[in-house]
């Protein structure tokens, strides 16, 4: 996003936290530019004019201990709007005199009620009877800062949400960014608009020009190849990378088995033929299969797919003449999982097959269009590019496939098993039309096999999970409270039309703390 880099922005200072793209998602959705940079970069910056507003995130960190990560102290002094949220709250208290404590009678995490004390341009319109925030904290501001005061409380922090109003320093101990917290998006509103003044310039179909003509200028009389799968994020980065070079891109679709049941020969038919893409199959099924034996550690699969992907990219990048790219869809979310803002190993979640999971040397150069946008925005761009509606409301599909579903070592059987049950469960979905009203549902093979009964005769087979999660942006995710009826109907079809499951059980999880996959 060279150009933006120019345009009036928000800077979000990313302690670690977990949810901190979210802040820039927030800020996304209300049209303004942001961009993250960890505290170490701040030294870098050689220019504050075009910074309209710093937020400061959470993080793993404490400033009651000797060492924690900070910013300079003279970034209070540049007259630029401050929101600080959880741990960049507590580091804004700490730098301008205030005291944190850590007590087990102060931590919060879930949902808290939270009451207003006094007006504030940060809370307007916030506040609504009864109304909860989301809380993650184990330390607490005790003392105001100098010219600090509150606004608001809950039950066990004193100080939610603080300020200086003459200096436009604002901190809030819960976190807006995520859907739990009741109206938190007001939050932003308040602190973009009345506090920072900063005007709209940010909006997904508008990127579209930008990055074909990013493609376009990185290529250029090159060839690159795209790892297309039929999902919403590959297939995207294909009609992308297709206006820019057209004919200088191949599609390349490899069938590594572990896809949904026949999903992968009709999506290779509708690329051919409705979009006129230059694709090619390659059935590396058996390949995969045997690399995959034994392994039942979800990082190896992971990293085992990324290696085996790239092997089969180069092999067939040698067939073409000048082809010196590799295009894939990755997210800013399997960025944000696969690798830790702060460097730290804990803050880390997992390796995406397609980002933590490549090797570390590669013939190819990868590009990746998609990097800096969240699903509903590729859904958006994809929708501006023609993508079918089949495509464009298809659920996210992890890159490992089934590998990643089948908990423990993978094996033929136990992918036809997964197969027959994923697609009565996502066929049943769809004759319910509950499909379109979930973000990502699919069924997954637990590695336990329990005792039943069919047909007055022991059975002893296993059990299969399924999952159903609503979110926006699948940073963080609630399970969709099905009917009844349709969990009795849908345990009731799969038991007795797959050979090899006994058991169906429903996630009922949310993220956090649990993630949407499993592994």
């Amino acid at each position: 996003m060279q150009f933006l880099k120019e345009k009036k922005k928000i800077l979000i200072i990313d302690f670690g936290s977990q949810v901190t793209k979210l802040i820039a998602r927030r800020i996304r959705d209300l049209g303004v530019f942001s961009e993250v940079i960890t505290p170490i970069e701040i030294k870098n910056i050689k220019s504050f004019n075009l910074i309209k507003g710093i937020i400061l995130s959470g993080g793993p960190s404490s400033v009651t201990k000797r060492a924690f990560q900070s910013i300079p102290k003279s970034i209070f002094l540049k007259k630029i709007p401050i929101l600080g949220i959880c741990y960049g709250l507590q580091l804004i208290s700490k730098l301008n005199g205030g005291k944190i404590k850590s007590s087990k009678k102060r931590r919060e995490f879930g949902r808290a009620f939270i009451f207003k004390k006094k007006n504030s341009l940060l809370t307007k319109n916030f506040f609504r009877p009864k109304m909860s925030v989301w809380m993650s904290h184990e330390d607490a501001v005790v003392k105001l800062p100098r010219n600090f005061s509150a606004i608001a409380y809950t039950k066990d922090s004193k100080l939610t949400i603080i300020e200086n109003k003459k200096l436009k320093i604002y901190g809030v101990q819960f976190h807006p960014e995520v859907t739990h917290t009741d109206n938190g998006k007001q939050i932003f509103k308040n602190f973009l608009f009345s506090i920072c003044r900063i005007k709209k310039n940010w909006g997904i179909v508008s990127q579209k020009k930008r990055l074909i003509k990013e493609v376009k200028n990185e290529i250029k009389k090159d060839r690159a190849i795209c790892a297309l799968s039929g999902g919403v994020d590959s297939s995207v980065v294909a009609l992308l990378i297709n206006k820019a070079i057209k004919k200088k891109l191949i599609c390349i679709m490899v069938d590594t088995g572990l896809m949904r049941k026949n999903e992968f020969k009709y999506t290779y038919k509708a690329f051919k033929k409705k979009y006129g893409l230059n694709v090619k199959l390659i059935d590396a099924s058996k390949i995969f299969l045997r690399k995959l034996k034994y392994i039942s550690n979800p990082e190896k699969k992971r990293k085992i797919i990324g290696n085996l992907f790239i092997k089969i990219f180069e092999k067939e990048a040698k067939k073409y003449r000048n082809v010196k790219f590799l295009a894939q869809g990755t997210l800013y979310p399997d960025i944000i999982e696969s690798k830790s803002s702060t460097g730290s190993k804990t803050s880390k979640i997992k390796s995406h097959h397609n980002v933590g999971g490549l090797p570390k040397k590669m013939n190819l150069k990868l590009i990746e269009p998609l990097k800096e946008f969240f699903k509903d925005e590729v859904r958006i761009l994809g929708k501006s590019l023609g993508l079918s509606n089949d495509i464009f409301n298809r659920h996210p599909f992890p890159g490992p496939g089934l590998a990643i579903r089948i908990i423990g070592n993978v094996t033929l059987e136990k992918i036809r098993i997964l197969q027959e049950a994923d697609q009565i469960y996502i066929n049943e979905l769809n004759k319910s039309k509950l499909y379109d009203k979930i973000w990502q549902a699919y069924a997954a093979l637990l590695p336990i096999k329990t005792v039943g009964v069919m047909g007055d005769s022991r059975t002893y087979e296993y059990t299969c999970l399924i999952r159903a999660v609503t979110s926006e942006d699948g940073m963080t995710a609630d399970y969709f409270n099905f009917p009844k009826e349709f969990l009795d109907k849908i345990s009731n079809k799969i038991v007795n039309n797959v050979k090899g499951i006994n058991r169906v059980v429903y996630d009922i999880s949310s993220k956090p703390p649990s993630t949407i996959e499993l592994e």
